[in-house]
């Protein structure tokens, strides 16, 4: 099972890695959207833990961002 979808076009791992955070992105935007156009209590408990989530993904992905950029920055090609 893949966490992530890759693109066969990525040439590394930084690419797809960019390409999920843009994603994540998304689904964040679009959590807050729906958490402010529902009224219905369980909904509204249903879509702050799926911003939540999401929120928790994108530091996830972030950071990786960040350490793969900071490795290339202290060994670059």
């Amino acid at each position: 099972m893949k966490l992530f979808k890759s693109n066969s076009d990525a040439p590394d791992g930084y690419s797809v890695l960019v390409d999920n955070l843009h994603q994540t992105s998304t689904e964040l935007k679009n959590a807050y959207d729906n958490l402010q156009n529902v009224v219905d209590p369980d909904l509204i408990d249903y879509y702050i833990y799926q911003a939540k989530a999401v929120q928790m993904r994108y530091k996830f992905l972030l950071d990786c961002v960040k350490k793969l950029e900071d490795s290339y920055t202290k060994n670059p090609l």
